[in-house]
């Protein structure tokens, strides 16, 4: 989603009265002193006993229903670092608290996802990756293409225990609907009037019409485990060079060209234009051949009879991956929309949910027909 940044505590300006700004209430709300994030990390990290407060760099924390920050060590230390992520005030989850827990400790026994160092209600603490996380100009690299290809294909052999039947575009309908009415409805006097008339304009996002134009984007194959938000973003790149996924919250079983679909998403974020809101969702960039080269790195792990079995899988896959882009808006739309009544960030969560929904709408109608 969109790139920002939030402070802690102790960094937000005071006032003459030595009172926080209360223009920084929602990041008061939402970010945790250091010395409680500290108290975790080293209730996690028994090594790091003998450290203070004062021993450790927090990275600002960055995030949109939750914030993560890496935790780092001044002094030498085993380990030298962790990442923290604060999960109190979520409520977006796609699964149940103990079954994403669950979830998240079997991807990290799997070596999919960072191990898992302590994972509370509150919080969870996870080993540190070194490297970066990937730039929408990284997705169009072929070495990173397969690297996530692969990542996804050994997600996708997965078979976690108590998972829901209902696939992520159904739990999500169930889960994020309500928190969209609350937003569009219930919280709409809230919000600047341009933003309250968009508002009026979203409330079919949640409507059993709408439901049934997602689904019908959704391809008839199996459903298996997927990630369901493999964005440039929750895509790490170590300093070897080797791929890793981040961020599994939205992690259940669906269609395998969502994942790749999702890949390209965010290619269409445009920064920094000088009118409000600043940005403008445009068409993904990316070719035909893109789509090809990645989902074929993602296919090269299968076996196959012949070149024409795998040549129509791949003419398949494309063709479901490109009909599955469009649900990438409505997704970013719905997760969007809890966020602007307490944003983490500093970002006009109603125009972009509003862009987002309507770029599906016309997609869908270009694809389907106007119905």
């Amino acid at each position: 989603m969109l790139p920002a940044r939030t402070l802690w505590v102790e960094d937000i300006v005071k006032t003459e009265n030595n009172e926080v700004d209360p223009s920084h209430d929602d990041v008061v709300q939402n970010a945790r002193s250091r010395a409680t994030v500290f108290e975790r990390c080293q209730a996690a990290v028994p090594t790091w006993d003998a450290l203070s407060v004062g021993d450790v760099e927090m990275d600002d924390p960055k995030g949109f229903s939750s914030f993560t920050s890496g935790i780092r060590a001044q002094v030498p230390a085993d380990p030298p670092a962790v990442l923290y992520r604060e999960l109190a005030g979520k409520e977006n989850a796609i699964l149940a608290f103990e079954q994403e827990r669950e979830v998240f400790l079997m991807l990290g026994e799997a070596g999919i996802a960072a191990e898992c160092l302590a994972y509370e209600r509150t919080h969870r603490i996870e080993a540190f990756y070194r490297g970066r996380t990937l730039t929408a100009d990284d997705v169009f690299d072929p070495v990173v293409q397969r690297g996530v290809a692969n990542e996804l294909f050994g997600l996708h052999q997965l078979q976690p225990d108590g998972l829901p039947d209902a696939t992520f575009f159904e739990l999500l309908t169930d889960n994020w609907g309500p928190l969209a009415r609350s937003t569009l409805v219930d919280q709409r006097s809230t919000f600047p009037v341009d933003e309250q008339q968009m508002c009026a304009d979203l409330e079919t996002i949640y409507s059993p019409e709408t439901t049934q134009k997602v689904l019908a984007c959704l391809p008839g194959r199996e459903p298996v485990f997927c990630h369901n938000d493999t964005y440039h973003g929750n895509v790490f790149m170590l300093n070897d060079g080797t791929i890793r996924l981040l961020d599994f919250e939205f992690s259940c079983r669906n269609h395998i060209a969502f994942d790749f679909a999702n890949f390209f998403a965010e290619t269409a974020m445009v920064h920094g234009l000088a009118d409000p809101p600043h940005f403008q969702i445009t068409p993904p960039r990316f070719t035909h051949t893109d789509l090809r080269s990645f989902i074929g790195f993602y296919l090269d792990n299968l076996k196959f009879d012949s070149t024409t079995a795998r040549q129509e899988e791949l003419d398949a896959l494309v063709l479901e991956t490109r009909r599955a882009l469009m649900l990438s808006d409505y997704m970013y739309a719905m997760a969007a929309l809890p966020l602007a009544v307490k944003p983490i960030q500093k970002i006009r969560f109603i125009p972009y949910a509003h862009q987002r929904f309507h770029k599906f709408l016309s997609s869908w109608e270009a694809e389907f027909g106007t119905s």
